[in-house]
């Protein structure tokens, strides 16, 4: 009963070590384009405290590194860059200690003197998104060009632009000129689809479609990371079980040997008693 109780117990530890507790990175100020030399706070949402979640990041130079290692200060589950360089961008993400990962960001710093504000997040379909073209020394407002996977969409006076109820075809790569100042950096928007019930289409019908964004290497190395562990740890804990329950029928077969050997006289003394 007791080795029973042990395997059970084994398995929903390692149940719950195979499942990720749930965490989202914020960026304040919320755009995925910043000046150099401007001040950057990340932070971990998280839904367990107790899972100990920092940032950690890939850029051009290192890989996988925590903030506070050579970059950042750390504060509780929150990052803060004070003083950003071009060598800060790259792709942030929160980590567990188990190895857990939340979403994941891609930033730039910027040394020109125009960048493009923009969502850092995925934007709900529906919404209306603005984007501003802003310059370092001059006001913001400023005419301005912003284009989407490298065609013009349209010129502002204003210097910002707002998309009206984003769909799914509104995703791609924006950036923005200011004539005399220069060019944004570009930058994804992702959109998301709202929750709906499912339906069933016709035959008619086919289901919306949208381009992927780019794929970033840095990106794929940390989900073939994730991956590893989730898969390690996993059969860290089969391995476990699997002893354990080779020892317990092992212990369990012992037992029945010594219970036969120990009935085995009481039989031989009834044998003689009835040939007497």
């Amino acid at each position: 009963m007791k080795e029973t109780s042990l395997l059970c117990l084994l398995f929903l530890i390692s149940l719950l070590s195979c499942t990720t507790n749930q965490a989202r990175l914020t960026v304040s100020p919320s755009s995925s384009q910043f000046f150099k030399g401007g001040l950057v706070t990340l932070s971990c949402e998280e839904d367990d405290s107790s899972a100990g979640w920092t940032v950690r990041r890939n850029t051009s130079k290192k890989q996988r590194t925590q903030c506070g290692d050579g970059w950042g200060i750390s504060a509780n589950s929150s990052c803060n860059i004070s003083y950003s360089t071009t060598w800060d961008s790259g792709v942030y993400w929160c980590e567990s200690r188990e190895g857990a990962i939340s979403n994941m960001v891609k930033l730039t710093v910027s040394g020109g003197s125009v960048i493009l504000q923009s969502p850092v997040l995925p934007v709900m379909e529906g919404d209306d998104v603005t984007l501003l073209c802003q310059t370092k020394t001059t006001p913001s407002n400023l005419p301005a060009a912003f284009y989407k996977d490298g065609s013009l969409i349209r010129k502002q006076p204003a210097g910002h632009m707002t998309i009206q109820h984003v769909s799914r075809s509104d995703e791609g790569l924006y950036k923005c000129d200011i004539s005399g100042h220069g060019e944004s950096p570009s930058s994804w928007i992702t959109v998301t689809g709202m929750p709906t019930t499912t339906t069933t289409l016709s035959k008619s019908q086919t289901p919306p479609t949208s381009s992927a964004p780019p794929l970033d290497p840095s990106i794929l190395q940390a989900v073939h990371i994730q991956f590893f562990h989730v898969v390690g740890f996993c059969l860290y804990f089969i391995c476990t079980l699997l002893m354990i329950s080779l020892y317990w029928h092992r212990t369990t077969g012992n037992n029945m040997t010594i219970s036969t050997a120990a009935a085995a006289p009481p039989i031989q003394a009834e044998q003689r008693f009835a040939h007497n």
